[in-house]
């Protein structure tokens, strides 16, 4: 059995957590190649975080495309061998003219929730303007939905599986900047890269609303390292390249910004 209550110190998404030492606990026993349900970045960081400390299992993530948000974890005993190819996930695309009347990631989200499914059995949603959206989701849902899933908004749609290899996916927006700063403070950094003020980042640090490797901190004092990846809920990521020390003791800081 493992350490589960040490294991659980000072975790976030308890429930989550638990579910996943559950399944941990079920690779160590059985010899089995097992995986969670979709995970937020928070709960997969965490969860990474929180098995980092164990030589008994070890894990492997995939969520249909390298820059997916939401994966589903795979988890084996350490002797194991263990690669993405082994997290199951499969696509579907939901097709119909959405001219005029456009819907969104939240109204695709909605009419899948609608049908009756849970979130964890769904990944991301790419949303295709137009024409629709496709969506990655457990294997044993694709069935389900390609009956179930029939409108969006006032759309009438078609819902099928797709191979993984016919997502449309862009690569993400992203925006090189060079800051200098007296410190490597987290809201000196996030300010200057996100383009705002040192107050607003502070409000925002102390609301709760800033994560670095997923990871929420409240302290705008929190020094930031090369690798680190800031988020802010609703303004997209800054990614924290290289340091270097100037002749005047500041720190110039490569940036990118991905939005």
């Amino acid at each position: 059995m493992l350490p589960r209550e040490e294991l659980l110190k000072g975790v976030e998404n308890r429930e989550v957590a638990a579910r996943a030492i559950d399944l941990a606990d079920q690779a160590v026993k059985t010899w089995e190649v097992v995986s969670t349900d979709f995970l937020s970045p928070p709960e997969l960081a965490e969860i990474q975080r929180m098995f980092g400390r164990l030589t008994e299992v070890h894990l492997s993530a995939w969520g249909g495309y390298p820059q997916a948000e939401r994966q589903r974890m795979a988890i084996a005993r350490s002797d194991l061998p263990l690669d993405s190819s082994q997290v199951a996930v499969a696509a579907i695309e939901i097709a119909g003219n959405f001219l005029f009347d456009p819907a969104t990631h939240r109204d695709f989200l909605g009419a899948m929730l609608g049908t009756g499914i849970v979130r964890e059995k769904t990944g991301d949603i790419i949303v295709l303007g137009e024409r629709g959206a496709q969506a990655i989701v457990v294997p044993e849902m694709v069935d389900f939905l390609s009956t179930q899933l029939t409108q969006v908004r006032s759309v009438p749609v078609k819902t099928q599986g797709i191979e993984l290899s016919e997502l449309k996916v862009k690569e993400p927006k992203k925006k090189e900047l060079t800051t200098v700063e007296a410190s490597l403070r987290l809201d000196a950094i996030a300010s200057a890269g996100f383009g705002m003020s040192r107050s607003k980042m502070a409000d925002l640090i102390d609301g709760g609303d800033v994560r670095v490797n997923w990871k929420e901190i409240t302290q705008a004092s929190y020094q930031v390292k090369t690798g680190d990846l800031i988020a802010i809920r609703g303004k997209g990521r800054l990614e924290v390249g290289e340091v270097a020390v100037t002749k005047k003791d500041r720190y110039r800081v490569g940036l990118t910004r991905f939005m």
